[in-house]
């Protein structure tokens, strides 16, 4: 329209050879503003950034608050070309970057540096309402004055400025949400809520300042109810010559052994049907103040607030022994079973689970422009998360015999009885065939060993920053600005477990009534009859003995508390601090090179880390036996030890864009980048495992068996990078690109064995201690990716509303990632290397193809649109990455779809569909093809509608 109506006016003007007299006394005529809204408007937003940019980047940007077209923010990111996300129930949570994982990308929120609640880098996107975000940006090359940190790019998520903004305005949103799971229960959670409020406005004074305020407020209530199977995170090779005995678990075969032919599989320490019924809720608050007092001084102070909780019941039923007694095995080339027999004890846990994640962040920003040739600016910044999970887990093991006293039909030999099992890799999920005569629904045969944990976990993140810039602006020249700049920042992360578990005999008389009474007690139906039928195929089991989580765990501990001790200690518990300091240098340049006009930028960023990590150990007797042999026994003490670490890097820059053409841009960037390890991963904390009723040679032996909590000595990964962007841009709706990027690693991640020093009973000893660590071979990874948008605006109405959008990213890369069990294993010493049993993974987070695509139509007033979304397999490690083994999941596509009708520029109705294939999350582990997990959590509805005033 807005078109349309500039054709019209140059017509009319064209017809007349001078405008017409305007008599003295006749009123001004003022025109409308003609304004691009819905989704075309946010699509030429878009594209305007994106070719105004100066470096190579993605941006998703909306005119009015609350116009992001996405429930999520990481609904929105994933829409941007070579963007990929990790699909949940919620929709999409972590966002990679071309095909590279969660930690080796940044996120900042409005310039700064934010927390999560995960120990890891990466941001969890549902923390923030959309509404209240309006720009959302992936930057894919680096500039010196951004934060380091972005091996695969910096994700930048602003709000808007209410000077900027420039009007007043005040808007409510009202949603409401659908789960397609919760109608299969018995006891349903409803329709779930979710409510935002803004207000922006501004006020001018006497003196000629203005102020600026904008507020906005959001609460939400929904259900996310999840079915699953799952494997323990453990995995064995076992030896593939050994007849397991009928009791007895498989034995372990080492890499040596399988480099010299010996055959193996792969089995898990256990398999796991999972059901949860979940509610979450979450409270979100944020404001900005702007304060202009003169031309000279803004002000700008910002805060943000989410506090967000979740509530869920959990049942499982669990296959607890899954190598024991495996027998008539079919096993692959690569060690994937695809059939055997085996036996094993059944558990039916209850688990009642709480977390509350609060985020508080904002900052002060001081900007002083002295004369037209300088601007100098301050900026002093605070970001807090803490995560807190409490777990209240019951179990209860099926037995010999039942709370009555009676056999159990089904059950073998065993002190608490085992059930013999067929296994078949025949569909989606594995068929899990048990003896016919085991009732797995009966209540009364859970009378074995009984297990009651509670379970609270801390993970606390804090960043304080500041950073001081100054620009300088010639009169002319080639340079248009040049900056520089400080940033110091500290970030402090501590991760808490305190675990209290205690275990009921069923051979003891007083254990034995307490078994009983709570079985009886917390019986409850299973809460809904057609567990994991949708989608997937395979399935065997359906439902099973259901026990009240809550009532079961009050039960045996007489009360919901946990019974938690505060002063508790675990050597698994991580307590870091890293500091960092940075100096950058860079110049903004426009004019001609090579005949052609350029505009970039070129600098250089220095920045330095030092990591100080605090763990325990805990304190160990040496008894001698007196037959020259030693046993340990704890002394219920625990020692401290402190690891500091730290390293400098050096990150040039440089970025350029070539106008070929006025509608024709090439761009080019080459560029050093830096991502750290997962703070988590920086953990110094050391169990040893011993058995106080074992006799050890010496004391070397006897510390064999040492987990570390992390390395608080690894290094970064880096990378030097190159990137060539082509863009052409022919009118305000239509863009098409494409551009190749290469990086080159510093090498991969692997297990290596490194001697620490241990003081054991007043002997001093050295040990190696298996833990990951960042080689420094070279990797390397290649790219391209393509995007394009447009509007059919040249066909008749009212199809001149249509358009789309569509990206292809595809990458390969030869970077290793050992699994940490059964990869390669390097002395870090001697250099001698223990074989892998299993290949290695990637880089975490690669798929090697990530496409998008979208169609739209703009009709009036109203706007559809309809999302597809693929990525290919990728590999992505465990947060801390210290000891868990490599985990897969699959291809996943997913069809979104959204609309809005507008009655009027004040009321609009909206309705999004999400997850329309009802696409499962199917994880494979330790190698790809090898089955550990199939969830799925159906679709979901949002329906709301908006007031703007």
């Amino acid at each position: 329209m807005a078109q349309q109506a500039t054709a019209q006016a140059e017509a009319s003007g064209a017809q007349q050879t001078a405008p017409p007299a305007t008599a003295p006394d006749s009123e001004t005529t003022t025109l409308d503003e003609v304004r691009v809204v819905g989704i075309r408007g946010s699509i030429q937003s878009s594209i305007n950034k994106k070719r105004n940019d100066t470096v190579v980047s993605d941006v998703l940007s909306a005119e009015d608050i609350g116009d992001l077209p996405a429930p999520s923010l990481a609904d929105a990111i994933e829409t941007l070309t070579g963007a990929a996300s990790t699909r949940d129930k919620t929709g999409a949570s972590e966002i990679s970057i071309r095909g590279l994982g969660a930690f080796l990308s940044t996120t900042n929120f409005n310039g700064r540096e934010i927390t999560n609640g995960s120990g890891d880098r990466s941001v969890n996107f549902n923390m923030f309402p959309a509404e209240l975000v309006n720009t959302v940006a992936i930057y894919k090359t680096q500039r010196a004055d951004l934060i380091e940190g972005g091996v695969a790019g910096t994700i930048g998520l602003e709000t808007l400025k209410p000077l900027d903004y420039g009007k007043r305005a005040i808007q409510l949103d009202g949603r409401g949400s659908w789960a397609e799971y919760d109608s299969k229960y018995r006891d349903k959670d409803g329709i779930g809520w979710r409510g935002t409020g803004s207000y922006i406005d501004q006020f001018e004074f006497a003196n000629g300042g203005k102020l600026g305020v904008s507020l906005g407020i959001q609460a939400l209530d929904g259900s996310d109810p999840e079915e699953s199977m799952t494997s323990g995170s453990t995995w064995y090779a076992c030896d593939g010559n050994e007849v397991v005995a009928a009791n007895a678990n498989c034995t372990e075969v080492d890499g040596h052994q399988v480099a010299a032919g010996a055959p193996y599989y792969l089995a898990p320490s256990s398999r796991i049907y999972r059901l949860k019924q979940e509610r979450n809720d979450r409270q979100s608050e944020f404001a900005a103040v702007q304060w202009k007092p003169n031309d000279v001084v803004e002000v700008n102070l910002d805060y943000q607030h989410t506090d967000r909780n979740w509530h869920e019941n959990r049942s499982d039923l669990s296959l607890s022994n899954t190598r024991r007694g495996i027998t008539n095995r079919v096993v692959d080339e690569n060690g994937v079973l695809q059939s055997f027999s085996g036996s094993t004890s059944i558990d039916s846990t209850s688990t009642k689970y709480d977390r509350n994640e609060e985020y508080t962040g904002g900052g002060l920003n001081l900007i002083l422009r002295p004369s037209v040739a300088w601007e100098l600016s301050t900026d002093l910044s605070y970001s807090h998360t803490l995560r807190q999970d409490t777990q209240r887990m019951t179990r209860l093991r099926a037995n010999r015999t039942d709370i009555n006293g009676d056999t159990v039909p089904g059950i073998s030999s065993g002190t608490t009885g085992y059930v013999n099992y067929d296994w078949s890799k025949d569909g989606d999920i594995p068929g899990i065939a048990l003896d016919p005569a085991f009732d797995v629904n009966d209540w009364d045969a859970y009378s074995g060993a009984a297990r009651v944990t509670s379970r609270e976990t801390d993970n606390e993140h804090t960043i304080r920053a500041g950073r001081f810039d100054m620009s300088y602006f010639p009169e002319a020249g080639f340079l248009t600005q040049i900056q520089a700049g400080l940033r110091a920042a500290q970030s402090d992360y501590t991760y808490f477990d305190n675990t209290v578990t205690t275990d009921y005999d069923q051979r003891n008389a007083a254990d034995k009534a307490a078994i009983v009474a709570a079985n009886q007690a917390c019986r409850s139906p299973f809460p809904q009859d057609d567990f994991l039928k949708d989608g997937g195929s395979g399935n065997t089991i359906s439902s099973w003995a259901y026990f009240d989580p809550s009532c079961l765990y009050e039960a045996f501990r007489g009360t919901s508390a946990t019974g938690i001790d505060p002063n508790a200690v675990d050597p698994g518990n991580v307590d870091v601090v890293e500091k960092t300091r940075s100096l950058y240098l860079m110049g903004d340049f426009r004019g001609e090179l090579f005949g052609l006009p350029v505009t970039g930028n070129a600098g250089v960023r220095w920045v330095k880390t030092n990591v100080r990590s605090a763990g325990v150990r805990t304190d160990l007797e040496i008894i001698t036996n007196g037959d020259g042999t030693i046993r340990l026994e704890p002394t219920g003490n625990y020692q401290t030890l402190v690891f500091k670490a730290g390293n400098d890097k050096l990150l040039p820059s440089i970025n350029a864009a070539f106008e070929l053409k006025p509608e024709l841009l090439l761009r080019v960037g080459a560029y050093r980048a830096m991502s750290r390890p997962d703070i988590a991963a920086l953990g110094a904390g050391r169990t040893i495992t011993v058995n106080n009723t074992e006799n050890y040679t010496d004391l070397a032996d006897a510390l064999g068996g040492i987990s570390a909590a992390g390395n608080p000595a690894a290094d970064p990964l880096m990378s030097w990078n190159g990137d060539l962007s082509l863009e052409w841009y022919p009118n305000a709706d239509t863009i098409l690109a494409g551009a190749v990027y290469w990086k080159q690693f510093n090498g991969g991640t692997e297990t290596a064995l490194i001697d620490e020093n241990f003081v054991i009973d007043g002997q001093s000893v050295t040990v190696p201690v298996r833990q990951q660590v960042t080689t420094d071979e070279n990797s390397t990874l290649t790219g391209f990716e393509l995007s394009a948008a447009h509007r059919f605006s040249y066909l008749p109405k009212p199809f001149d509303g249509l358009g789309f959008k569509i990206s292809y990213n595809y990458a390969d890369t030869d970077y290793q990632t050992q699994d940490p069990r059964l990869g390669e294993q390097v002395d870090a010493v001697t250099g001698t290397v223990i074989p892998a049993i299993v290949a290695p993974a990637g880089l975490s987070g690669f798929s090697r193809h990530v496409m998008s695509g979208s169609i739209y139509w703009d009709v009036g007033r109203f706007n559809v649109q309809a999302i597809a979304k693929y990525r290919s397999r990728y590999y992505q490690d465990f947060t801390g990455n210290a000891a868990q083994q490599n985990r897969y999941y699959g291809d996943n596509t997913s069809v979104d779809f959204r609309a809005r009708y507008s009655f009027n520029k004040h009321l609009s109705l909206s309705l999004e569909l999400m997850n329309l294939t009802n696409e499962p999350r199917v994880a494979y582990q330790p190698i790809y093809g090898n089955f550990r997990e199939y969830v799925t959590y159906g679709r979901r509805a949002y329906f709301g509608v908006r007031y703007r005033f």
